[in-house]
């Protein structure tokens, strides 16, 4: 099986590796966020465009949906292209589609804007995968890893209320062309300070089958579709939710957001301390679905939504690391073939919990989405709880 898409490519000196290690959790961080960022911007989007709140939400849909199919496609279609040409261009495709979606006059151009963002986040994601061993010496490489890797993180929860806030400064289109300018600067970023990376054997359908049997890859990846499709049916439309139960304002549903974003942040650093995945991931579902089924009841206030939100933010916000780490451990000699299925179902999940979400949403209220994301979040603590793996981390 092939355990690796790239040659091994040492770094051309320590200092230019770290930097470019820097370089690629900026520009994780930058796909994530544009991928996200119409959570925090639903209802000025869905005036702007007159269309609902829900409708609107299908725009992070529409980006999960079309990230779930390039992440596992593209490497297939690459072939031989040295990676940093394609990173670069990566970049470039998202700085357009954010443009695009920054310009759009109807929810039509907005669309096509998403699917582009798509595009652009599965690519980059799963690139990475593998990335930090060709930037720094050896013994360097498991830092790397994790200070790469945590752009995703730091973005799942620091990058919406940043983008909320710039919208209520001056507009959701500026938010979006604020990410547009950014990977442009990441994209001149990357050409000068990634090295070469020229790809040797690509991933094969068959590596990818071949993980997809290993047990434990399964459960990790039920589990990232029972807790992502959980967290973002609730999350993606946190805003309307926040306004109906405690009537919160625009003025404050960004520093919300923000306290969540910090929150999550402490969750992720605290999740990649802990030695068992599996304790980690039934803490995190427990966690979930917890607040946000206290949410309606509990939530009717500031100081009750913000404690709630804090709760929520902890507990979500080790998700990426540690799904990540478990999908390593179950397939330690395929990282790349079980991690192209990691990216594929994790964005299937952000996409169904949008529109699921929506759907509840635009029928039921905001009160009725929280049911699902309880139900499906206990049900991943169910699972684990059913789980006696012989893999310690697991």
């Amino acid at each position: 099986m092939t355990s690796t898409c790239l040659d091994a490519t040492p770094p051309r000196t320590t200092a230019q590796g770290w930097a470019a290690a820097i370089t690629m959790a900026v520009t994780i961080f930058t796909v994530v966020t544009a991928e996200m960022l119409p959570v925090g911007l639903l209802t000025p989007m869905g005036a702007a465009l007159g269309i609902s709140e829900g409708t609107a939400g299908l725009s992070l849909t529409v980006t999960g949906l079309v990230a779930a199919v390039s992440a596992p496609v593209l490497p297939l279609l690459l072939g031989k292209l040295d990676r940093r040409t394609v990173l670069v261009a990566l970049m470039i495709v998202l700085a357009a589609a954010s443009l695009l979606a920054a310009w759009s006059p109807n929810f039509g151009v907005l669309v096509v804007a998403r699917i582009l963002t798509g595009i652009a986040m599965g690519g980059v994601w799963l690139l990475t995968v593998g990335l930090a061993p060709r930037l720094v010496p050896p013994e360097s490489a498991g830092p790397a890893t994790a200070l790469i890797f945590s752009g995703i993180g730091i973005a799942s929860v620091l990058g919406i209320p940043a983008g909320t806030y710039v919208g209520e400064l001056v507009g959701w289109r500026w938010a979006f062309a604020s990410i547009g300018l950014l990977s442009v600067v990441l994209a001149v970023a990357l050409a000068l300070l990634l090295p070469r990376l020229p790809a040797s054997a690509p991933v094969r359908l068959a590596d990818v089958a071949a993980a997809l049997e290993l047990r434990q890859v399964r459960v990790g990846l039920l589990l990232v579709a029972l807790l992502v499709t959980a967290h973002f049916s609730a999350y993606t439309y946190v805003r309307p939710m926040l306004e109906h139960f405690a009537g919160i304002g625009p003025a404050l549903i960004g520093t919300l957001l923000l306290a969540y974003g910090v929150a999550g942040v402490t969750g992720n650093f605290v999740a990649g301390s802990v030695k068992s995945y599996r304790r980690m991931l039934g803490l995190i579902a427990a966690l979930v679905a917890s607040s946000v089924l206290a949410l309606p009841l509990l939530g009717t206030s500031v100081p009750g939504a913000l404690v709630l939100l804090l709760i929520w933010g902890f507990g979500y916000g080790g998700v990426s690391v540690t799904t990540q780490a478990w999908t390593l451990a179950a397939a330690p000699r395929a990282p790349e073939p079980a991690s192209a299925l990691l990216v594929g179902v994790f964005n299937a999940a952000i996409a169904l919990g949008a529109l699921t979400g929506g759907r509840i949403v635009d029928h039921g209220g905001p009160a009725a989405v929280s049911w699902l994301t309880g139900l499906l979040a206990l049900t991943a603590l169910a699972v684990l709880l059913s789980q006696r793996p012989k893999n310690p981390r697991l």
